[in-house]
C-alpha cells in the first residue's frame, strides 16, 4: 500500500475515533457533567475557535445551518455560549463560550487528558512528542 494510502486510512481513522458519540458521553460522564452529547461536540468547536458564525460553525462540522443554529440556541438557554457582535463585522453575531462553557471544556479536558495519559503510558515520551508535533505540523499549527 503507498504511503499516501495509508496516512488517508490513518487519518480516516483518528477521524473516527474522535468524532465518536459515544467518547463524548464518557467524557461527560467521566466529568460528571449533564449536557446532551449532540451538543458536546458545538461547544468543544465554538470553545476552540474562540468565536465563531454559526454559518462557520455549520460548515466546520458537516451539518445544516438551521440544525446548528438551534443547537446553538441551546447552549445558549444552557448558559453556555453567548451571542456577540463579530469583532471583524458588528453588523454579524458570534457564538463565544461562556464562562460557564469555559468551565465545562475545562473539565472534561482534564478527565480526556487522563484518558489519553491511560492510553498512551506505554509509549516513550519522545514517540508522544514527535506524535504532537507532526499532527501539529500535518493541520498547519507549528
Amino acid at each position: 500500500m503507498h504511503w499516501t494510502d495509508r496516512l488517508h486510512a490513518a487519518v480516516l481513522a483518528l477521524a473516527d475515533l474522535v468524532n465518536r458519540s459515544d467518547l463524548d458521553a464518557r467524557l461527560l460522564a467521566d466529568s460528571g457533567i449533564k449536557l446532551d452529547r449532540a451538543l458536546f461536540p458545538l461547544l468543544s468547536r465554538i470553545s476552540a475557535a474562540g468565536e465563531i458564525s454559526t454559518v462557520a460553525l455549520a460548515n466546520l462540522i458537516g451539518r445544516d445551518h438551521s440544525t446548528v443554529s438551534r443547537q446553538a440556541s441551546k447552549l445558549e438557554e444552557l448558559g453556555l455560549v453567548r451571542r456577540v457582535p463579530s469583532s471583524s463585522d458588528a453588523r454579524m453575531r458570534h457564538l463565544v463560550p461562556s464562562d460557564a462553557g469555559k468551565a465545562l471544556i475545562r473539565k472534561v479536558g482534564n478527565v480526556r487528558r487522563k484518558m489519553l495519559e491511560r492510553h498512551f503510558q506505554a509509549w516513550p515520551e519522545n514517540d508522544r512528542a514527535t506524535l504532537v508535533a507532526l499532527l501539529e505540523r500535518m493541520v498547519g499549527r507549528n
